[in-house]
């Protein structure tokens, strides 16, 4: 009988108990002077309702902090002493989320309203901020895991070169809001900072927890960035084409933004009319209607802009199996069975 995950979800479900029990050890409990900051990292987190009353909330899927222990297990790693790493890379990605909020104006979460709107942007700065600070302690728990000093040095400098990227890819992002001359390439270079570095860090931080060499620590990282930029190329094809029963949102909703998503991009560059009609959709000002945004959907598909965004996005999924290979010569099929199932199911998920 087949076993194996058929979802994200199920996938990662065996990871997700032990992972929660970490963030919580090191996010702090609703008391204190600080109760109420503490509350609405609580509620952020899917743990608590905007009263602060403990409840069981949507969450993510945890995927990246899974990628952490399933790095390390697969070489033989105990999963207690790759926690705290898994626990540090699922908050930070959470405090940029309550950043990216804010930036981005989003006023909804996971089916609830964000931080930002509950209780005003210097709160929520100040939340993603503690947040922030909240997973660099957790990431020092691999000191009291028994992780060698070195390699927790390692972890650290790593998670701190990471974080400046991550803010980098997200400085990018807002300033392509005000350009309408961003290419593909610059494209490229944000997605790795953007999502790329903090998968790339997930599976690293694995290898670093195995105390592995720096030659096999790159392949990791590599590995991770080629999947997140899969990823979010994935996410600028869903957010144009997928069904709003799984994504939550409707079809060609990032065109009603006008997000400069891969698609758009690559449509731009066709000396055709099209890109003309689709320039002047993005320069305008007032919002496209409808029947506008259907109209600009048929342009990304007629400049062949939504077949080459795909084949991106397959190329880059073949390129993370590529890596998965060299690690699997050197540590065998075992240390990447579960990556292996990770990268099928995320490339054909549809929300």
């Amino acid at each position: 009988m087949n076993t194996s995950p058929t979802t994200i979800r199920e996938l990662v479900a065996p990871y997700v108990p032990d992972i929660e029990a970490a963030m919580r050890r090191f996010v702090p409990a609703i008391e204190g002077d600080a109760a109420a900051m503490f509350g609405m990292l609580h509620y952020h987190l899917g743990w608590a309702d905007e009263t602060f009353r403990p409840v069981r909330q949507p969450t993510g899927k945890r995927v990246r902090a899974a990628l952490v222990l399933m790095s390390a297990e697969g070489i033989g790693v105990a999963r207690e002493r790759a926690l705290p790493a898994a626990a540090a890379v699922e908050l930070v990605h959470e405090f940029s989320l309550i950043h990216d909020d804010i930036e981005d104006g989003d006023r909804e979460r996971r089916h609830r309203p964000t931080v930002w709107v509950l209780w005003g942007v210097p709160q929520a700065i100040n939340a993603g901020d503690a947040l922030f600070a909240i997973a660099h302690r957790a990431l020092f728990g691999l000191a009291e895991a028994g992780l060698p000093p070195e390699r927790v040095v390692q972890a650290a400098h790593r998670f701190s070169e990471t974080m400046v990227a991550l803010c980098g890819g997200q400085h990018q992002d807002m300033a392509f809001e005000t350009r309408l001359d961003v290419t593909p390439d610059e494209y490229r270079t944000m997605i790795t900072g953007k999502t790329g570095v903090l998968l790339g860090l997930a599976a690293e931080l694995g290898a670093i927890v195995a105390g592995l060499p720096d030659e096999d620590r790159a392949r990791y990282r590599r590995f991770g960035e080629r999947l997140g930029r899969a990823f979010q190329i994935q996410d600028d094809v869903l957010g144009l084409w997928g069904e709003s029963t799984k994504t939550g949102k409707p079809v060609g909703n990032d065109i009603r933004k006008r997000k400069k998503s891969l698609p758009v991009l690559l449509a731009l560059t066709t000396p055709t009319p099209d890109a003309d009609v689709l320039r002047q959709l993005y320069a305008r000002e007032t919002p496209p209607t409808d029947a506008e945004v259907e109209q600009a959907l048929a342009i990304l598909e007629r400049t062949g802009a939504r077949a080459a965004a795909e084949t991106e996005m397959h190329a880059a999924y073949a390129e993370a199996r590529h890596m998965l290979d060299e690690i699997a010569e050197r540590y065998g099929a075992t240390a990447v069975q579960k990556l292996r199932q990770l990268v099928h199911l995320l490339q054909h998920r549809n929300e």
